[in-house]
């Protein structure tokens, strides 16, 4: 953990997510899966060795009740031969077995899960860090309230029967990783929120957001909710009062993954994103430490766009650690999601279609190959320890110079410089429309 002063550690990540639909994930559509060890060379050679690596549940079981580990069995092998220490990751968003096919609403979700989560630590009992579920909360909204992802169920009562279907096994594992794994750190990891409103009605849906983000990690640590403010009367109407109940786990890191859409506006007219006035990401990550008191990682963070765009965005968000960090806040490092450019979150993964996305460290190009860029260069000065204050800030181009609008405030005291004009990557966004997260893009 870094103590306050010290350069924050920079730690990788690698992108996996299952499309079960297409029978596909994110390391196949990125060649990862034939590619890792030169992956991992980069990282290797950036000066990193802690990263976000996830585990393959949806290949390692492809029938029910045999588990085939040999892929994983190499990797792992490989990482701890190597040097790396990786913070497995044991279901990254719908990463279950196309088997399962009522994805998390599927009656045998619990039990299968807690198999493969049992026998994971039995068979690679050296890991020192874990992710036992990403992104609880978004996961479980974009498939139970938002209807994004399967089982594409709806609304506050779809919402609240995913985390009653899922969390208990969640927690359950906890405390099985606390008798397997001792002497290991569960690293807990959910969005980083918070929200505004631009008129009565949309403050009041704001305030309410704003109290629904912590909904599934205080049921996990048997906080509750409370029943008397506008989420309790309406998490009443749906049967919430079973969130009381549910069993509890631990948590020894909080990681945060942070995006400039985890903040909307909302109105009347409805929501968008960014809000036009974001709260400086070290006030968000200030709220999360004093309402848990446990160390704190940016456990995910990108934004789409040239690489000269991510650069200055990694620019931005160290120096919001590093403002958590003078502040008081454990910081525990941070992770730019994913090393190499992702794919098809353009449809939110409603299609494989291998679009490349513009987010990584390392640009892919037509032919998937990996390229260096400035965003690469910033990258392995931030891990060799410079701070933000050296690391270069480039004028933004379109559309991330209108998208990321309201943090120039925040961005006042820089030095800007032009942005080399060769160095941009690949399957850019469209230059000439605001960038938005649109559920409507999925359906």
């Amino acid at each position: 953990m870094s103590e306050a002063g010290r350069p924050l550690e920079i730690i990788g990540g690698f992108e996996s997510t299952f499309m079960p639909a297409h029978d596909r994930d994110i390391f196949e559509t990125t060649e990862h899966d034939l590619r890792w060890r030169e992956d991992l060379g980069l990282l290797s050679r950036s000066g990193i060795t802690r990263l976000r690596y996830p585990v393959r549940w949806h290949r390692i079981e492809e029938v029910e009740g045999s588990y085939d580990w040999s892929s994983t069995d190499e990797v792992m092998a490989y990482l701890r031969n190597e040097g790396f220490r990786p913070i497995v990751d044991l279901v990254h968003h719908t990463s279950y077995p196309a088997w399962l096919t009522d994805g998390f609403a599927d009656d045998r979700f619990g039990a299968a899960y807690l198999r493969y989560a049992e026998a994971f630590a039995r068979r690679y009992p050296w890991v020192e860090e874990y992710t036992l579920f990403n992104e609880p909360f978004s996961t479980l909204f974009l498939c139970g309230h938002e209807a994004i992802w399967p089982p594409y169920h709806s609304g506050l009562r779809g919402f609240v029967d995913l985390i009653l279907n899922v969390m208990p096994a969640v927690a359950t594992a906890s405390a099985l990783y606390r008798d397997l794994l001792p002497d290991a750190r569960h690293v807990w990891v959910d969005t980083c929120e918070f929200h505004t409103g631009s008129d009565a009605s949309g403050q009041r849906y704001a305030d309410m957001a704003n109290y629904r983000r912590f909904l599934v990690i205080d049921a996990f640590l048997g906080r509750g909710y409370d029943v008397d403010s506008q989420l309790g009367r309406d998490l009443a109407a749906v049967g919430g009062e079973r969130l009381l109940s549910l069993p509890t786990g631990t948590i020894d890191v909080l990681g945060l993954d942070y995006y400039a859409h985890c903040q909307w506006d909302f109105s009347e007219a409805g929501g968008t994103a960014p809000t036009p006035t974001p709260l400086p990401l070290s006030d968000q990550i200030l709220q999360y430490w004093e309402r848990y008191g446990m160390p704190c990682m940016l456990t995910e963070t990108n934004v789409r766009g040239h690489t000269a765009d991510r650069a200055t965005w990694l620019k931005y968000v160290l120096e919001q650690c590093e403002a958590a960090q003078a502040r008081g806040v454990a910081m525990d490092g941070v992770c730019w999601f994913p090393v190499v450019d992702s794919t098809d979150w353009n449809s939110l993964l409603f299609r494989c279609e291998g679009q490349v996305d513009p987010v990584g460290v390392y640009w892919l190009d037509a032919d998937l190959r990996r390229h260096t860029s400035v965003m690469s260069t910033s990258y392995a000065l931030a891990a060799q320890g410079v701070r933000s204050a050296d690391l270069p800030a480039y004028r933004l181009a379109e559309p991330v110079a209108t998208w990321l609008q309201g943090y120039r405030p925040q961005m006042a005291h820089w030095d800007w410089q032009q942005p080399p004009g060769t160095d941009i990557g690949s399957s850019l966004p469209r230059t000439t429309t605001r960038m938005e997260l649109r559920i409507v893009d999925a359906q």
